[in-house]
């Protein structure tokens, strides 16, 4: 007999304390994302939140159990800002990388090798 684990988390999930961040992990806040954008020197703009905010919302219909495919948030994240320049702009955002950076800043956890410089990344 095989047995699967389930997350109670989502279950009892409770509401999302910030209603502009409506799939933000438990536990993330604003302040937690503004502390860290400080340390990395980084002044967050609305870019940088709607970007925050397009992590947190892929992640959340991403929510499986499976680990988060690098290539497949890649591609999502680069269609999301397509109008804007695609990863490029996003580049321009977060030097750090805009996937191992943004994910900081979201309280996400990066996909696997997401901060690997030969990747693009230099955080």
């Amino acid at each position: 007999m095989i047995h699967t684990s389930v997350d109670i988390n989502q279950y009892i999930r409770e509401p999302a304390t910030d209603p502009d961040f409506p799939d933000a992990p438990l536990g993330w806040s604003r302040a937690e994302a503004q502390e860290i954008a400080r340390n990395e020197n980084l002044t967050l703009t609305d870019a940088h939140w709607e970007t925050i905010r397009a992590l947190q919302r892929y992640y959340a219909r991403h929510d499986d159990g499976t680990p988060v495919n690098l290539r497949e948030l890649h591609d999502a994240l680069d269609e999301h800002f397509h109008a804007q320049g695609g990863l490029k702009y996003l580049y321009t955002l977060f030097p750090g990388g805009p996937i191992a950076q943004s994910c900081r800043l979201a309280g996400l956890k990066a996909p696997f090798i997401a901060s690997d410089r030969s990747f693009g990344s230099v955080a």
